[in-house]
């Protein structure tokens, strides 16, 4: 038996992001949990933000942002990023996170992110609660630490991403397959 409910948004898990926005004189850290990918090509992704949240109108303005792929070691900074506003606080100095001078937008990314994807606005979709920025990917940058020196392959599973799951935080669990494994030859 399954329980009816009212209408919600109950796709869990999500990715724990922190999207930077802003220049590397003024800028300010969200923590973002609605986010994706919509095209590969062009590649294409989307945050969806409140209009009343002290990065909207940044974003709005600059028509950019970077979405930084978040760590275990960066739990207590998300979680502080998305309870404690920037009109109030310094969020990088508050967290310690390191600004890195973007490179193909305005925005700094977070040094201590596994990856970091540096996206100008081409859109924005007012919904309701949230308005939807799509955007196109300018770029992408990875830590080099997760690139296996022998064959280049990027290991962003070894980064020790977390999950936001219905108001928690979760660690990413052991590989169970790769795409195509079911029908892979033996």
């Amino acid at each position: 038996m399954k329980q009816i409910w009212k209408p919600g948004t109950m796709i869990y898990p999500l990715p724990a992001v922190l999207v930077s926005c802003g220049d590397m004189e003024r800028s300010n850290l969200i923590t973002v949990a609605w986010t994706g990918t919509i095209c590969t090509n062009p590649a294409m992704c989307y945050i969806s933000v409140r209009p009343e949240r002290h990065s909207y109108p940044i974003i709005a303005s600059t028509m950019e942002f970077t979405i930084n792929l978040t760590t275990e070691s960066m739990a207590h900074a998300i979680d502080l990023c998305g309870v404690k506003s920037g009109r109030d606080i310094d969020k990088w100095e508050v967290t310690g996170l390191t600004k890195g001078k973007g490179v193909n937008v305005s925005c700094p990314y977070i040094v201590e992110s596994p990856l970091s994807i540096e996206c100008r606005v081409k859109e924005i979709m007012h919904l309701g609660s949230h308005d939807m920025m799509i955007a196109e990917v300018l770029g992408v940058l990875a830590d080099d630490s997760l690139l296996d020196p022998s064959t280049d392959a990027f290991d962003l599973g070894q980064a020790g991403l977390i999950n936001y799951s219905h108001g928690h935080y979760y660690r990413q669990g052991e590989e169970i397959g790769r795409f195509g494994w079911t029908v892979k030859k033996k």
